[in-house]
């Protein structure tokens, strides 16, 4: 069920959400790179469950056990393979038979011919996204060695409207921004390694992500070429450009202006209100009304790992450029 992501740098993500772990094995790290791991403890803090009135209710420490390719606190050039386990499942909450409106229970019930694991959405639960930020908090680090530095922030939802919507037995979707600084110019490929395809794959690997967008974005639609041309100038030496419409990148290259992008995420789909669906054992029409502890909105937590995403396309697409 898990596939393999990156071209210098290589990722596998395993593991269910109500199994024993869930981890990653990540292959092509530089050696000698001494881990920080107060950073790696933050990162995953930031989006672990149980933390504030947004998120479930589910309480993960989301503490790391490396398994392979660190030595005396050093990354050895091997396969590094870390580990996160389950702790606070409760698996009784889910009944595989109805059909969870907005996940991806009935194309994996069809996929893997009624095998795939339906606790907490198996491999294709959101907390699969922690073994992401342990793995972005690295590459962060060694990005942050070569002065890039990358950073998201929440645009939508405002607190009181995710709080409206928990109150009301929904939930809301949202968009994050996120900004890198630092990435050279040159780094990139026209058309298949471009920069911004490179992004949104792994932006669309993440669950709840249903749009991308580079600098203006969707606004370009309603410019002008004198509106939308990013005019360059000559700083200290430096060509700059005067605006940043198109998010630091021409044709699939950084230019050295900053990279500018904003995700949609789409509403956490498991709510209490009654919904239609259908009982897949008997192929009957039906109602369900989902129980267990999930989140009225998922961007606050969903930040770090847009960061992390982020980070490894970068790192990689920096490898690349070498």
């Amino acid at each position: 069920m898990s596939d393999v992501w990156g071209s210098n740098i290589k990722i596998s993500i395993f593991g269910e959400s109500h199994g024993a772990a869930i981890g990653v094995v990540i292959d092509g790290l530089p050696s000698g790179v001494a881990l920080d791991t107060e950073h790696i403890r933050r990162e995953m803090l930031r989006r672990a469950p149980g933390n504030d009135e947004f998120s479930t209710p589910r309480k993960e420490a989301d503490e790391v056990e490396i398994l392979s390719g660190v030595y005396d606190g050093k990354t050895t050039g091997s396969a590094l393979c870390g580990i996160i386990r389950n702790t606070d499942t409760r698996s009784k909450d889910y009944r595989p038979h109805l059909l969870r409106p907005g996940h991806a229970d009935f194309t994996a019930f069809v996929k893997y011919g009624g095998f795939s694991d339906p606790r907490g959405g198996g491999h294709f639960s959101g907390r699969l996204t922690a073994p992401l930020v342990f793995t972005g908090a690295i590459a962060k680090q060694i990005l942050r060695a070569r002065n890039v530095e990358i950073n998201a922030k929440r645009i939508a939802p405002t607190d009181d409207e995710i709080l409206s919507a928990k109150a009301d037995g929904d939930s809301i979707g949202g968009a994050i921004e996120c900004v890198i600084n630092g990435v050279p110019t040159g780094v990139g490929a026209p058309i298949f390694g471009s920069v911004e395809s490179k992004i949104s794959a792994m932006m669309f690997s993440i669950p709840a992500v249903k749009a991308v967008e580079f600098g203006a974005g969707v606004a370009f639609a309603q410019m002008h070429g004198s509106e939308a041309n990013d005019e360059f100038y000559v700083e200290n030496g430096k060509i700059l450009t005067k605006t940043n419409n198109n998010g630091g990148i021409n044709g699939g290259i950084s230019n050295g202006m900053p990279i500018v992008f904003r995700v949609t995420i789409k509403p956490t789909p498991s709510i209490a209100k009654p919904q239609n669906t259908v009982d897949i054992e008997r192929m009957e029409n039906t109602t369900i009304q989902i129980e267990g502890r999930h989140d009225p909105c998922i961007v606050p937590r969903a930040v770090v790992v847009i960061e992390a995403a982020a980070a490894l396309c970068v790192l990689d697409l920096m490898e690349v450029s070498k």
